[in-house]
């Protein structure tokens, strides 16, 4: 043959070289193909009879062939030549190159100049295919008189050896193995198989199979926990070096939750992922130092982990991960701490400032001299304010809420608590309104002090329901005054009517419950004028015009009756229409 692709092309020569490589005939065939199809059926009866041998040919066809396709013509010789030339070297499992290889380094292990890693550099300067001579046949030559710095000779001899002793034919030139950059794997693979076959034929064949196989076996474990161990310990390292990056790119948001919630995540990080890299760091040290033992059974070089992968480089990335850690626990520590203490003064400030509201409106009220109605106009002008104080105050309930959340238990900044603050906050409206009543009683009918303090302690009270209603009146003789006639806290509505004179006027405040159209359960005061139509027309006339003293000093009345008859008020809730959107029960 002169040429691959024209001695392969018509399907002939490809059956021939099948028919020897297989011992067997595949049977009639066209010897002299002179059209397409002819020779497509050569191949691809040549194609057919490889594949029932078990040989797997990826992506070639007998078009390819035909065609004269040098890159698939020559990965199928390849193939060919590992199916029927090398492949029958496995052993128990390990792969045909793996094994060849094995058996190299098995055979060249006494030979100190010789270090058989690959079917490559390794064989460049010819002292591995002398030193596998010598092992089999050394009455062929004598390794120790070998000039090991002449490695074109050294190759010239081996292959003059191979070819006239052994039966090898040169497949290789000597330029091919010493002048190469890089000499071709699978060129120095099938020569060297050759070498295998060649003295697997000889007397002490069989116990060398059995030796061989055994060593293939212990270095393919070897093979396989140092895979395992480098694939681990990158992983280990990786993952490592992840989980500390990922800590130094968190950003607090300044807030205790989330700096409480860091927490949580560090100490599940602690409990779940740490402990099982803490088992994973002992599984690594213990798999390296049984690749270690069983290298040292046969003494075999030891291994040496790629850079960055050593026991060592574990060790350091292990200890710069506990420092991570405990700089990361310190540094969650701190931010808590500084929120909490930033919660302190933000509660001082807001406190101190709403004290200081307070004050300054104590101050003010307390200061209020003149005229009646200049005096009477500056404490309604006060009174614009309280809103701005209530939601000032709701302000300061937020920010005691976060100091709770976060545990913030005292504070060196301010003695205030809310409830303080709530506290003095109904004293100053209470004030007010004491302001406001007193102004007005100096203008007109004044009101009983008893009075104000009943309907504020109304008020107060409301949600426990000690009180129901009151009932008010003018103090004879002579109406100058008006006073408290009774506080009950019945609930009953036909006890409250009794209570009401039959033939003098009155005042009273009920606190009506009732449900909202979306069913929540509300309270109303209800300012009731009671005029009843037998009553003294002077009476009527001045309970009429001191109605507004009293009003004056109740703030936070929803609506008011005017009623001159019991059947007027005979049913709790017929003339409340007046609240729209309510249901009365």
């Amino acid at each position: 043959m002169t040429s691959l692709v024209k001695d392969l092309s018509d399907g002939v020569r490809l059956i021939q070289l099948m028919e020897i490589m297989g011992d067997t005939s595949l049977g009639r065939y066209n010897k002299n193909p002179r059209m397409r199809v002819q020779k497509a059926e050569n191949v691809n009866k040549a194609l057919e009879f490889i594949t029932s041998r078990g040989v797997k040919l990826t992506n070639i066809g007998p078009e390819d062939i035909i065609d004269g396709n040098l890159k698939l013509i020559l990965g199928m010789i390849w193939t060919l030549i590992l199916r029927f030339t090398i492949a029958d070297i496995s052993e128990e499992g390990l792969s045909a190159k793996e094994g060849l290889l094995l058996w190299c380094q098995r055979k060249t292990e006494p030979y100190k100049e010789v270090d058989v890693q690959d079917f490559s550099l390794s064989w460049s300067d010819g002292l591995a295919l002398c030193a596998l001579i010598h092992c089999h046949r050394p009455d062929l030559l004598d390794y120790d008189k070998l000039d090991k710095t002449d490695r074109h000779g050294n190759t010239r001899l081996a292959f003059q050896i191979a070819a006239e002793h052994l039966g090898i034919p040169q497949l290789l030139e000597v330029e091919d193995l010493c002048d190469a950059a890089r000499p071709d794997e699978r060129s120095v693979m099938t020569y060297v198989a050759s070498y295998f076959h060649a003295f697997s034929t000889m007397h002490q064949a069989e116990t060398v199979a059995r030796r061989v196989v055994k060593f293939a076996e212990l270095m393919q474990s070897v093979w396989v926990s140092r895979n395992d161990y480098e694939r681990r310990a990158r992983l280990f390292l990786t993952a490592l070096q992840d989980v500390q990056d990922q800590w130094n790119t968190i950003v607090f948001d300044g807030t205790y939750n989330d700096a409480k919630q860091q927490s949580a995540d560090f100490a599940t990080y602690k409990k779940t992922t740490k402990r099982e890299w803490v088992t994973e760091k002992q599984d690594i040290a213990t798999l390296f130092g049984n690749i270690q033992t069983k290298l040292r059974t046969y003494s075999l070089r030891e291994y040496a982990p790629p850079s960055g992968l050593t026991l060592a480089d574990v060790d350091a990335a292990w200890k710069c991960l506990l420092d991570g850690e405990a700089k990361r626990s310190r540094y969650i520590n701190a931010q808590i701490r500084e929120i909490k203490e930033s919660l302190r003064k933000k509660f001082a400030k807001i406190a101190n400032d709403f004290e200081q509201r307070l004050y300054d409106i104590s101050r003010e009220l307390a200061s209020i001299e003149g005229p009646l109605q200049s005096q009477h106009e500056r404490v309604k002008e006060i009174e614009t304010r309280i809103p701005n104080l209530s939601e000032a105050l709701a302000d300061v309930a937020a920010v005691d809420a976060e100091c709770e959340a976060a545990n913030v238990e005292e504070n060196d900044y301010t003695i205030l608590t809310h409830q303080d603050l709530a506290f003095e906050l109904e004293l100053v409206v209470h004030s007010i309104s004491k302001k406001i009543a007193f102004i007005d009683n100096q203008s007109g009918v004044p009101v009983n002090e008893k009075c104000i303090e009943a309907y504020q302690n109304l008020k107060q009270v409301r949600k426990g329901r000690p009180v129901k209603y009151l009932i008010f009146s003018l103090k004879t003789p002579g109406f100058n005054e008006i006073i408290l006639l009774k506080e009950s806290a019945d609930t009953d509505w036909e006890e409250f009517i009794k209570d009401l004179p039959e033939n003098e006027p009155c005042y009273a405040v009920y606190d009506v419950e009732y449900e909202t159209d979306d069913g929540r359960k509300q309270n109303k005061l209800v300012f009731i004028n009671w005029a009843p139509d037998n009553s003294k027309i002077k009476a009527k006339m001045v309970f009429a015009s001191s109605k507004d003293a009293l009003k004056k000093s109740m703030d936070g009345l929803a609506t008011e009756i005017q009623a001159s008859d019991y059947s007027e008020v005979a049913q709790e809730g017929e003339y409340y229409d007046t609240l729209p959107g309510y249901h009365l029960f």
